[in-house]
Order: structure tokens, then sequence, then C-alpha cells
């Protein structure tokens, strides 16, 4: 069987867990030429809930390019703290659903 083809780190993530959790869907998505289709779906879904929610998180929290003008350490603190969440509901929602 030929390598999969590249993508994000959001699809690689998905990938390693199918393979090492979930034998038989990876197996079954493998043999039906789906594997690669669910991986890049996965990935993309990803994606674009982190940017989303990376938005929504900030703009709750006043995170603003103001409060990085004035104070970029805390704004890179908050930002660090949002961004974490948000890579944790991902892996949750979707990473390991």
């Amino acid at each position: 069987m030929p390598e999969s083809a590249p993508v994000g780190i959001w699809g690689q993530r998905r990938k390693r867990y199918l393979r090492e959790h979930k034998g038989s869907l990876y197996t079954a998505l493998l043999l039906s030429g789906k594997l690669d289709a669910h991986i890049m779906e996965v990935d993309q879904q990803a994606k674009e809930m982190f940017s989303r929610l990376t938005e929504q998180m900030a703009e709750q929290e006043g995170i603003t390019e103001l409060l990085k003008e004035e104070s970029q350490m805390e704004w890179v603190k908050r930002m660090n703290s949002v961004r974490n969440r948000v890579e944790e509901l991902i892996v949750e929602e979707l990473i390991l659903a």
C-alpha cells in the first residue's frame, strides 16, 4: 500500500490515534481507500475550529490589539492560554472522537 498523502498536524494526530487505539477502524478505512479522505477532512475541520474558537475566546476574554501594544507579555500569556484550551477541545472533539 502506498503511503498516505501529507496532511497537517491535526490529521497526523488523528491518524496516529486511529492506528494505535482503533486498529479495526483504521484498517477498515485503509482497505476501503477512505483513510486519506477521512484524515484530510479531520485536519481541515480542526484547522477551521482552531481559528474560529481562538478568535471567539480571545474576543470574549478581552484580548485585543490594544493589549498587545500596551503589554506584549500579558497578551502572549493570555493568547497561549486560549490556544492551549482550544487545542484540548479539538483533541477531545475531533481527534479522539
